[in-house]
């Protein structure tokens, strides 16, 4: 079998039907669909049996007791028959040609890794094209596990963490390191919905932590000399810009404390912004933003972002 695609499964009797079907009417054929049910309290577990009834050769279904989204792409990972994985959140759906194109230019490529971009799309009907590859550095495509395809003799036994967020990140971003070749298309035919709750949204500020842990998970993999550079890239646009961001934006009791931690995460790993070679080749822009957050200052950050973005 050429691919499976596995989409955890909670909460989503809204969207799932669409993302199905986007899912069986993909060109290539020559594919599974593993969803997995993560304890779902609503409807979804009806809506998988249904599909699984009337499609038993494509679509293969699991139910587990809710253990969140690494957990519940672990155990589709452990039973996937395909040549290659991909991965779907629930919520999102694909266009018609996305597995075809990332399976043959990965055939032709011998590429470990495909990466695509990223249509994202709001409640109102407006969309933005998410970039997923900037100056040619692959470690900066790490993020969503989702607009990716990965060869699945090279995944190994590598998981999602479990029980800590930030899984995404994590499992694409050691994959990232390690893979001998990666290749990025321009085409984004992987449609993102905007406005769901997830990491990204949520106000418990402390769960913002979790990313330290994965970077120094990441950190024990890395050569302290030669990946140095993307380690510090990591550090910069995932902690320092996109993490401080997030938090600065929320209002619960633990903002300022985490905010801190996040700050002094980033002072240790880089103590002088202007040393750092990864923060010199950013853009003016998220230099500026960078810098603001840096010296603690991140409300001003927001406001730059907003006039930025308005």
């Amino acid at each position: 079998m050429k691919l499976s695609v596995i989409v955890p499964v909670y909460k989503a009797e809204a969207y799932l039907r669409e993302c199905v079907d986007s899912l069986l009417g993909q060109t290539l054929r020559d594919m599974e669909i593993i969803l997995v049910d993560d304890g779902s309290p609503d409807g979804s577990g009806a809506i998988m049996a249904d599909y699984a009834a009337r499609f038993p050769e494509r679509v293969r279904t699991l139910t587990l007791s809710n253990g969140g989204q690494g957990r519940a792409r672990n155990r589709g990972i452990d039973i996937a028959q395909g040549e290659y994985l991909g991965f779907v959140d629930s919520d999102d759906y694909v266009l018609p040609e996305m597995y075809e194109l990332l399976c043959r230019t990965a055939d032709a490529e011998g590429a470990d890794i495909v990466d695509c971009e990223i249509e994202a799309f709001y409640p109102d009907g407006s969309t933005e094209r998410l970039r997923t590859w900037r100056d040619e550095r692959p470690i900066a495509a790490a993020g969503s596990a989702c607009n990716k395809l990965f060869r699945r003799a090279f995944v190994g036994d590598t998981r999602f963490p479990e029980g800590v967020k930030y899984e995404d990140f994590a499992f694409s971003a050691k994959l990232l390191l390690r893979s001998n070749k990666t290749v990025h298309l321009p085409d984004a035919p992987y449609r993102y919905r905007i406005g769901q709750p997830s990491t990204m949204h949520n106000a418990d500020s402390r769960m913002n932590l979790d990313l330290l842990e994965v970077m120094e998970d990441l950190r024990e993999g890395m050569d302290p000399v030669k990946d140095r550079d993307d380690f510090e890239f990591l550090v910069l646009n995932h902690v320092l810009l996109d993490a401080i961001k997030r938090v600065a934006a929320q209002h619960g009791p633990e903002r300022d404390a985490c905010l801190r931690a996040l700050r002094g995460y980033v002072h240790r790993e880089i103590p002088r912004l202007e040393s750092c070679a990864a923060y010199r080749a950013e853009t003016p822009a998220r230099r500026a933003v960078m810098r603001l957050n840096y010296m603690g200052l991140q409300n001003l950050a927001l406001k730059l972002l907003a006039l930025k973005k308005g």
